[in-house]
């Protein structure tokens, strides 16, 4: 009867965890089918959700398991000894697990990511590395979903280096090679009244934190120059905009008939 009600109370955790997750992403994609960006509070709330649930599995079986040993008779204290040694033994045998669940106890504790939140993991040092969306955040392991689709799943331990790219703001930086022979001032003007038009747009303003603006010339190469457009937005959306803005400077360039031997775009993630 001790397992059986351990059973049921582990399959109500579940089903409790599964609606309450339910009703989290629901929230989550009507924020984010009306322009808006998910909440922090939603993103963390799910993620709790789940640790919760694998807690309250765990402490559920544990119980039940103490309660039938004593119902069996077997007087718990005689088992302190031979717990002791097997715990020690299952302490060295299972490091990496135990470093797992410590370091999942510091994710949620410090809130570095959540369910939603687009990270990119790397090595110390690097700038490169998986890219991908929080699918699921328990204290054991992290579920990334890139952008070819791939299910990336990293022990908590294994998190070296995280850069979370949808922090409270983020921010697009656009650099566009333009030819020595051109005219700089008419093309920043050029570029100026692209990055006006598109604050002024209704369908991309709700996404920008501010107009962009040209900073100028970046870098001089051999045979062209590097001019700068920096766009701050909301979290998570500094990909889309800065391909709108590389989209709608290629155009207004090719019209003019401005020489742009290439076009490179990269995006930062910044924090207030």
């Amino acid at each position: 009867m001790l397992l059986l009600g351990a059973g049921l109370i582990v399959r109500f955790a579940h089903w409790v965890g599964a609606r309450r997750r339910r009703w989290v992403d629901a929230q989550i994609r009507r924020q984010i089918e009306s322009g808006e960006v998910a909440s922090e509070g939603l993103k963390r709330s799910r993620a709790i959700s789940e640790a919760v649930e694998w807690v309250a599995v765990a402490l559920a079986y544990f119980i039940a398991g103490i309660l039938a040993l004593d119902r069996l008779g077997i007087p718990l204290t005689t088992l302190v000894a031979p717990a002791t040694v097997v715990g020690i033994g299952l302490g060295f045998g299972a490091q990496q697990m135990v470093g797992d669940l410590l370091a999942g106890f510091f994710l949620f504790a410090e809130h570095q990511f959540a369910f939603g939140d687009v990270i990119r993991l790397s090595v110390p040092g690097q700038t490169v590395g998986i890219t991908g969306t929080v699918e699921e955040l328990t204290l054991r392991v992290t579920k990334l979903r890139t952008a070819q689709g791939e299910l990336v799943v990293v022990p908590n331990s294994a998190l070296r280096q995280v850069t979370n790219l949808s922090k409270d703001w983020s921010r697009a930086v656009i650099d566009i090679p333009v030819s020595v022979t051109e005219d700089l001032e008419q093309v920043t003007t050029l570029l100026k009244d692209v990055v006006g038009a598109m604050a002024a747009d209704p369908r991309w303003s709700d996404l920008l934190l501010g107009a962009p603006v040209v900073a100028g010339v970046e870098t001089i190469d051999v045979g062209y120059v590097q001019l700068r457009l920096i766009a701050r937005t909301l979290p998570g959306r500094q990909f889309e905009v800065a391909r709108e803005i590389r989209m709608r400077a290629a155009t207004a360039l090719r019209t003019a008939g401005i020489t742009s031997p290439s076009m490179g775009e990269s995006a930062t993630q910044g924090q207030p």
